[in-house]
């Protein structure tokens, strides 16, 4: 009986065995067979997911979708190019700064001077000129001539300086500057910090704007000589008065206020004998 016993359990635990391998297939090397029904499904899949990418319609699906995010990616940068994000934060220059700026005189025999020689007497209006022959730049130095007989009255000069002399462009320049023009040739006016724009520029709606304005003012220019290097104008009072305005170009044709100009004119106290010999 107890041999019958044993054969029998050896008989039911070979059965269990049995049993469990029909449930979990596995072939010798262990890996799993799966059903012809699993395979069968897994083999339409595969002819699914070909017919898939054969068929016209995915394709043009994908496309549309490419396209649809290279918009999307465009509209988002040409919205951030017209906010002031990518923009350079200008530095402030100081008195001191200015008056160690060498400037020449654009004559035959060109000498040179300090800048602090153009306003320590009476003070001064000075436009860092981006580039003499941008019709931007001619607009704006029109501009400031307008308020020439008013600054002549005040007793305030108005200078103009240029960051390079190529042929003729400052004398072309001229007809539109009703003030004598200095030569920055190290660039000092347009620092601390050089700020430029680049091709972003063109992208800008401001700029247009700007570009529309001084077509229709009937100003056209050249493309000659270096113009993505920021210019501004400066109000300087006399001596160690100090500097009463100063504006940075934040964008192509971005103007100074001449409203502005006229009340920090208005400001500069001339020096007199009696201070000059303190």
């Amino acid at each position: 009986m107890a041999v019958a016993r044993w054969r029998g359990g050896a008989r039911g635990s070979a059965g269990s065995k049995l049993r469990r391998r029909r449930a979990r297939p596995w072939d010798p090397r262990g890996q799993a067979v799966w059903p012809l029904s699993a395979r069968a499904s897994g083999r339409e899949i595969q002819a699914r997911r070909r017919e898939a990418l054969e068929d016209p319609s995915f394709f043009t699906m994908g496309m549309w979708s490419i396209g649809a995010g290279a918009l999307g990616a465009a509209a988002l940068a040409l919205l951030l190019a017209n906010t002031d994000v990518f923009l350079s934060k200008p530095q402030k220059a100081a008195l001191e700064y200015l008056e160690d700026i060498d400037l020449k005189t654009l004559e035959k025999e060109p000498r040179t001077l300090k800048a602090k020689e153009l306003w320590e007497k009476n003070g001064a209006v000075i436009m860092a000129v981006r580039r003499p022959g941008c019709f931007l730049c001619r607009e704006e130095a029109a501009d400031l001539s307008s308020l020439k007989s008013m600054l002549d009255q005040l007793g305030v000069p108005l200078y103009a300086v240029v960051k390079e002399h190529i042929r003729t462009e400052v004398e072309d320049f001229q007809p539109y500057f009703k003030g004598e023009i200095f030569l920055d040739e190290k660039k000092k006016f347009y620092g601390p910090q050089r700020r430029k724009m680049m091709f972003m520029g063109f992208i800008r709606l401001g700029v247009w704007y700007n570009f529309f304005r001084a077509w229709n003012g009937g100003f056209s220019g050249n493309l000659e000589g270096e113009g993505f290097i920021l210019g501004g104008v400066f109000v300087v009072g006399s001596g160690k008065q100090g500097i009463l305005l100063e504006h940075r170009e934040k964008e192509f044709g971005d103007k100074v206020n001449l409203l502005s100009v006229l009340e920090a004119a208005k400001m500069i106290k001339p020096q007199t004998l009696a201070s000059e010999k303190k």
